[in-house]
């Protein structure tokens, strides 16, 4: 535990030092959040999201790289040294496997995240060179079951624990559903990452519960790769927090999400990711009623969506909704993680 401490405050002071020259060098790119013209899945303008997000644009985008980057450089260097130096290492699955479904999905994703935020920012036409909506679902569903049948192939998984109800065997069922998690908890992060901190902070929060369980386990690859994850996650909350000086970007939006999802299904522990992840369920699902009710009936069933928005709308502050948030997900972390160990 001494030495996971450890990397976690060299991972902090790491992001710490290069995180304003990142910033920096993002506002000479000039990648930068643009003014809002927001659209929704059937293409419409959202002028209350544009509205509440006008003030937000010239804020630095793309913050998750520098989380990325941090991560895998100081994991390629870390890991083989503890093991250079003798410091017991214990595995639940192979361990190349294992890291390599860790920074496949890790960098598989932000890869998408990021080409999606060049385009976006450099106006590049989307007709020609850019990716629609319905593109990237395509791209992270092929990506989601690359990942899936890693799982199930090259780590044997196939089961489901559910605590108070047992352990059910999928065989090969267990690719689609792996899959179907990772893309759903992609765009629960995407659509969570729009208020300053409210969802860096909840992944914080949540990658503390998955830290104690893979520690519980005794997963040493894992337990290290969270280390050096929330070290970096923090660095950058502190700039994220409102008002932000710097945004993650589609680049870590759906890199976290997707590698959140993985953490979950690793430890085999998929309703505690459910629970642990709670908050990231329930704006995903605020917006899949929205959407489902629009299709079929032609209006909203909320005067927005997601949950934060309508929070917004009503009339709660920002940092207050953020606030409640993150203490909502300290509680549902606990709960979790009580699930798991028990």
């Amino acid at each position: 535990m001494a030495l996971l401490l450890g990397l976690l405050i060299f991972s902090f002071l790491t992001t710490a030092i290069l995180i304003v020259p990142f910033i920096n060098l993002l506002y000479k790119l000039r990648f930068q959040r643009g003014q809002q013209r927001t659209r929704d899945a059937f293409g419409k303008l959202t002028p209350i999201f544009n509205r509440f997000h006008s003030a937000k644009a010239g804020t630095p985008v793309g913050g998750g790289l520098l989380v990325m980057i941090v991560v895998a450089i100081l994991f390629s260097i870390v890991f083989p040294l503890i093991r250079f130096v003798g410091v017991p290492i214990t595995e639940v699955y192979p361990l190349r496997d294992e890291v390599n479904i860790l920074f496949f999905t890790f960098i598989a994703f932000g890869l998408l995240g990021l080409y999606d935020d060049f385009m976006k920012f450099f106006g590049v036409d989307k007709k020609f060179f850019g990716l629609r909506l319905r593109h990237k679902f395509v791209i992270q569903w092929i990506l989601a079951l690359i990942v899936a049948l890693l799982l199930y192939v090259n780590l044997k998984i196939d089961i489901l624990n559910i605590p108070f109800v047992g352990v059910f065997k999928l065989g090969w069922w267990y690719v689609p559903f792996a899959a179907f998690t990772i893309v759903a908890f992609t765009n629960a992060f995407n659509i969570t990452d729009g208020l300053d901190g409210l969802a860096t902070g909840l992944l914080m929060i949540a990658l503390f519960g998955f830290w104690v369980i893979s520690a519980s386990i005794l997963d040493t690859p894992l337990s290290v790769f969270l280390t050096l994850w929330l070290g970096a996650l923090i660095a950058f909350l502190y700039f994220n927090v409102y008002p932000a000086r710097i945004f993650l970007g589609d680049v870590g939006a759906l890199a976290f999400g997707a590698t959140l999802a993985v953490v979950g299904l690793l430890l085999g522990k998929i309703l505690a990711l459910v629970v642990i992840g709670g908050l990231f369920v329930i704006e995903i699902t605020s917006s899949l009623l929205q959407l489902t009710y629009k299709r079929f009936y032609g209006r909203k069933l909320f005067p927005v969506a997601p949950a934060h928005l309508w929070l917004q709308h009503i009339g709660w502050e920002e940092p207050k909704i953020v606030t409640r948030a993150w203490l909502g997900g300290i509680m549902l972390a606990i709960f979790g993680v009580w699930l798991a160990v028990i």
